[in-house]
């Protein structure tokens, strides 16, 4: 009872953050205005930056036609009715509320299922290959059944992929380590310094430097999580060093895939929607972690195994995790699907929101106490968060317009008409 509470405390608080990103919702939903200068000229302008990755189903007509601007005296305006504006926006609004429910209660319950079989079964490697192997038949699956577009990869494709499947599987792998070696909420503290290293490996290794007031929101991120963890009553070095090489792994995984994405003009393939690329990327992860799972634990997993049994029917093991694995690759799923609807500084505070939500609910479930400093330390680190999130995407935004005006002007310039 006190879990399911908790389940719909959350689901609520979700719905609470899809709201107050409703502004921006409204911004892309809603119609251009389109100015009636007769002496101005049609014009439609597409950039690379205008084709996202993101889930084709998700992408109405209605989307396109609102980010398209055509500007003609000819051009036909459409005005709706207050009901049916009203309705649409209500449509929307519950649309993306669903998803950040879902994605939620998705993320918490796998967490705590993830920790409770890893208490039964203390064989990180082999549950987090089994969870890719999870995905990957859900995948296949939908691809084989044709309810979504098989993606088809090209030699360089497959060579991209597999490099972000390698960075994808250690960064879980090692986070599965980090969650059998200690608290839920002790690995999420640590896991929320990926932005730095997300940061630090942009600059270093790509030489993609920021602005020097996003590198400034990184001092509380880091200054909160060390204070979290120094007086951490479970601390355990093992959880805490194999969740700093996740949060390197994923920061790896981040930076080469977009790296790569926006290298390939193209050429990685057909049908590779977000959900699908992802698909990909967890077969070529399930593929890699076999070696790693066999010689890190596969002597010792089936001595493992007959002491869960002990306690636990064959049927119930198999049968939790595999519903582990699909809630992990279902909560990455729906992660897409929210992402396709709504703003990247609205994902920013889902995410930072729902880490803090996963802290809670973890320590609830499993009466981990934590200090009060520990507490202030890991608000002021995801904080630091959210804050990070926020002035990058500020400064993306201002690099964005500037360029955008820096073309108009050489437009103008090339293609003016002579008085």
């Amino acid at each position: 009872m006190k879990f399911a509470s908790l389940i719909a405390f959350f689901a609520t608080s979700s719905v609470v953050v899809a709201k107050s990103a409703s502004s921006g919702v409204n911004r892309v939903h809603q119609p251009r205005r389109r100015p009636t200068n007769p002496s101005s000229s049609c014009s439609v302008t597409l950039t690379s930056k205008d084709i996202s990755l993101c889930p084709s189903s998700t992408v109405s007509p209605l989307d396109v036609a609102a980010d398209l601007s055509v500007d003609s005296p000819a051009d036909a305006i459409v005005t709706r009715g207050g009901d049916a504006e009203a309705g649409e926006e209500l449509a929307v609004r519950l649309r993306v509320g669903s998803y950040f429910a879902l994605w939620y209660i998705l993320n918490i319950v796998y967490n705590i299922l993830n920790k409770k079989y890893l208490n039964v079964i203390p064989a990180p490697l082999t549950v987090g290959s089994l969870q890719f192997l999870v995905g990957s038949l859900y995948s296949i699956l939908l691809w084989g059944t044709k309810l979504r577009p098989r993606p088809v990869l090209t030699s360089k494709g497959k060579k991209e992929v597999n490099k972000v499947g390698f960075y994808h599987m250690m960064g879980q792998e090692l986070s599965m380590m980090s969650l059998g070696a200690g608290p839920v909420s002790f690995t999420h503290i640590v896991k929320a310094l990926e932005p730095f290293f997300s940061a630090v490996v942009s600059a270093v290794v790509f030489g993609k430097w920021m602005h020097p007031m996003v590198y400034a929101t990184l001092i509380p991120v880091v200054g909160g999580v060390a204070y979290a963890c120094l007086k951490e009553r479970s601390f355990s070095w093992l959880a805490f060093w194999t969740a700093m090489g996740s949060n390197l792994a994923f920061a790896l995984r981040a930076v080469v895939s977009k790296s790569a994405l926006d290298a390939s003009g193209g050429e990685l393939g057909e049908n590779l929607t977000s959900v699908n690329l992802f698909g990909i990327v967890t077969c070529y992860a399930f593929i890699q972690s076999i070696p790693l799972f066999l010689l890190g634990e596969g002597f010792s997993f089936l001595d493992l195994w007959k002491k869960a049994l002990l306690g636990s029917s064959s049927f119930d093991l198999v049968r939790g995790l595999a519903v582990s694995g699909l809630f992990h690759y279902l909560n990455n799923e729906v992660m897409y699907l929210a992402l396709s609807n709504v703003h990247p500084v609205t994902l920013a505070v889902g995410n930072t929101m729902k880490r803090v939500f996963i802290v809670v609910a973890s320590v609830l479930v499993f009466r981990n106490p934590i200090t009060v400093q520990a507490a202030i330390g890991s608000a002021i680190g995801i904080g630091g968060v959210l804050l990070y999130s926020l002035t990058k995407q500020h400064y993306e935004d201002l690099e964005k317009k500037r360029l955008e005006e820096e073309a108009k002007r050489k437009s103008k310039g090339r293609f003016g008409l002579r008085k």
